[in-house]
């Protein structure tokens, strides 16, 4: 995705943090760099370095500071091409109308008497409460009940052991006599 981007999405892909002044005075956290803003190194090996952007890749999606160069082998200096992520940008360049319009897009809106108010907790949560299952009443079982129903299975199943065996003998009668 990188390597096919058109233009347009390789200008996005080119954006960097603001500096917590410029934060607070534009309230945007992220934008584009452009030549001309000045930026602060905050990672790699030229830490903390400031410069002013002399041109951006985006080709190569690298950004090169004035003052930032090393020397090659055969005496030449070269500028040093940096991530857009390894930067912050400490100043904006705001010569162009449409970089202006861009800050206002993404200004966040700012509420009416939000200052007279204090602000009122907002509600974590819309969903309705669950409700909970209704419970059903057990039923209780007094002892005497209890001993009741114990009584009634015993007689049950004397009256099934009894008649067993008298069936046995009706049925080996039966058999006795037809043979």
């Amino acid at each position: 995705m990188l390597f096919n981007a058109p233009a347009h999405k390789r200008h996005k892909l080119m954006a960097a943090p603001l500096s917590p002044e410029l934060l607070g005075q534009k309230g945007v956290k992220a934008l584009p760099i452009r030549k001309g803003d000045t930026v602060r190194v905050t990672r790699g090996d030229h830490k903390g370095f400031d410069g002013k952007v002399s041109r951006v890749d985006l080709a190569h999606y690298r950004v090169y500071l004035e003052g930032l160069t090393r020397e090659k082998v055969d005496g030449t200096t070269v500028f040093i091409g940096l991530h857009p992520s390894k930067v912050m940008i400490k100043n904006l360049n705001l010569d162009d109308k449409v970089r202006k319009a861009v800050l206002e897009r993404k200004k966040p809106a700012t509420k009416k008497g939000a200052k007279d108010k204090k602000a009122a907790p907002k509600k974590i949560s819309t969903a309705q409460p669950v409700e909970e299952e209704a419970e059903l009443p057990e039923e209780t079982l007094e002892t005497d009940e209890i001993e009741e129903i114990a009584e009634e299975e015993e007689s049950v199943a004397k009256e099934a052991t009894e008649s067993e065996p008298a069936a046995k003998n009706e049925t080996a009668a039966k058999a006795e006599g037809g043979t």
